[in-house]
């Protein structure tokens, strides 16, 4: 962990106490995901019933 220039390197997954696996990016890109549609959603609906009176 030491060299010979008194500095500490710790390893990613050490510094964190787990291990990488990447399961977050899927879980952030389904929720933006499902935010847009929603959104969407909210949008166009009051749009077309207001377009219909």
């Amino acid at each position: 962990m030491a060299d010979n220039k008194d500095e500490i390197h710790i390893e990613d997954d050490d510094a964190r106490a787990a291990h990488t696996t990447g399961h977050m990016r899927y879980v952030l890109g389904i929720g933006l995901l499902l935010a847009i549609i929603a959104m969407t959603v909210i949008w166009v609906i009051p749009a077309l019933s207001g377009a219909a009176n």
